[in-house]
């Protein structure tokens, strides 16, 4: 029988933040149905949680017993939830897309490296992330766990292997149950209500001290790994960085990490979003995804050479982001708020330039040794799905690797000054997603076209809501 995880003691001093254990797969130990059975059995786990993102990345699954879970039970799910919108409707069949007339069930596959705790749950449970295949034991397109390892085979297939490190935003806001009131800042330990202008201040991080404390405490329990932690420019807005690793395996964080900041935000009765602009006239949430590439065989990073310099590899990388990432748009800003943080205003980057430590260019490259070369792609904001963000980011540069695209020559000033070069709103990002049959092909026809119909959907049901700001400006004066 395994024994328990060893826990690494964190020091528990205000306004220093030390990093939890390292995230390596399998640190569970977890690699087969015997060792999950020992596994289960050692913690007592009475219930499992077999999860899977959805393409908002909403946790979709079922649960159950754990006897039942390690009996060699099919699990199964209807196609029907990977084909909503984030309100529930389903797409008109048509321009592509059509729904399937039996909704036939499709198999849960456990990724038993992910098994771990669920330690917000007062009886002992655990979960588990699974992939979808079809019932002959095809991977399902259309799933966005399958796109993202899709792509990652796209770069297996070349002798390459992506490393990525994202980094998320996401603000805690007062609860606020009426979603016809504006959300506004938590109060702190201070008794006070948090102001803006606070970053990197670690008087603001300790604003929220213990329940900064249950999101270490809760990510240690999972195996995940904060490497760290700052207050960003929003009023109680916080900023979580993730070590660099594989792209499937970070997504899988990311997911996870969603959860687990929900969850300890409402124990000390908050909310924690990650809206890309969740407060009128508070910077926008992004979600940065640093990304190299190495070559397998040798393990080198493939942006450096020899020299030390920059290789034609880098260049095309960055070619390929800045003639594919504004087709590739919804899939990094995917709902009609995530446009209001890209605006001049917004201190986003609304361009596809890039720059050697430029922070007002979409895709900067930071200081770093030659080894640690990499780009970083800042368009992304925080409500993505973190595994279709990193599909959609590193299957532009592939491309522009495979076709040698050729950058524009890096950005010296500001580069935010001049008009916005990406898509303003949701159709017209949709429109130039469904015009690039080249992305459509790297990440799947299938899931093209059924996620172009979802953002379609989504849009008109946006529409149908009236405004405050119609309200104030035309009700009487129009």
């Amino acid at each position: 029988m395994m024994p328990p995880a060893k826990k690494e003691v964190r020091p528990t001093t205000r306004g220093a933040r030390a990093r939890t254990p390292a995230f390596v797969k399998n640190k569970r130990g977890v690699k087969n149905w015997k060792e999950a059975s020992e596994w289960l059995e050692w913690r007592g786990i009475e219930d499992i949680e077999c999860i899977t993102p959805d393409q908002a990345g909403v946790a979709r699954g079922k649960m159950m017993p754990s006897s039942k879970f390690t009996s060699n039970t099919s699990l199964a799910l209807p196609s029907a939830p990977f084909m909503m919108t984030i309100s529930g409707v389903y797409p008109e069949d048509g321009n592509g897309f059509e729904y399937p007339e039996d909704d036939g069930d499709l198999k849960l596959v456990p990724d038993l490296s992910t098994l771990s705790v669920v330690p917000w749950e007062d009886d002992p449970t655990a979960q588990v992330i699974c992939d979808l295949v079809h019932q002959d034991g095809r991977p399902v397109e259309f799933t966005p766990r399958n796109v993202l390892k899709r792509v990652v085979v796209a770069y297996e297939k070349v002798g390459l292997r992506p490393v990525v490190a994202p980094e998320i935003e996401f603000y805690l806001v007062r609860k606020n149950p009426d979603p016809d009131y504006p959300l506004t800042p938590p109060v702190g330990r201070s008794g006070r209500p948090i102001g803006g202008g606070a970053g990197y201040s670690i008087a603001g991080v300790n604003e929220f001290d213990e329940l900064i404390d249950d999101i270490y405490h809760f990510s240690e329990a999972q195996g995940l790994e904060i490497d760290t932690l700052i207050h960003e420019e929003g009023a109680g807005q916080l900023e979580i960085n993730l070590r660099h690793g594989d792209p499937i395996e970070l997504a899988d964080q990311v997911f996870l990490f969603k959860r687990t900041i929900r969850e300890a935000a409402l124990k000390h009765d908050t909310y924690a979003t990650f809206m890309a602009k969740p407060i009128q006239g508070q910077p926008g949430s992004a979600m940065h995804i640093h990304q190299s590439i190495v070559d397998r065989k040798s393990g080198k990073n493939i942006f450096t050479g020899e020299d030390g310099t920059e290789t034609d590899a880098f260049f095309h990388f960055i070619g390929g982001m800045q003639q594919h990432v504004p087709n590739a748009l919804v899939m990094l800003a995917p709902y009609v708020n995530s446009y209001r943080r890209l605006t001049q205003a917004a201190s986003a980057p609304v361009n596809n330039k890039w720059g050697y430590d430029n922070r007002t260019t979409a895709f900067r490259v930071p200081r770093s040794d030659p080894a640690g070369r990499r780009v970083e792609n800042r368009i992304p904001s925080s409500d993505a799905n973190p595994y279709l963000a990193l599909a959609a980011s590193l299957a532009c540069g592939l491309i522009g690797m495979n076709n040698k695209l050729v950058a524009e020559p890096p950005i010296l000033t500001t580069a935010n000054e001049d008009e916005i070069d990406l898509p303003r709103g949701l159709l017209e990002a949709v429109d130039l997603f469904e015009s690039d049959d080249e992305l459509a092909t790297m990440l799947g026809k299938s899931f093209a076209s059924t996620y172009a119909a979802i953002k379609r959907a989504e849009f008109e049901t946006f529409m149908e809501v009236i405004s405050p700001w119609e309200r104030e400006y035309l009700l009487l004066n129009v």
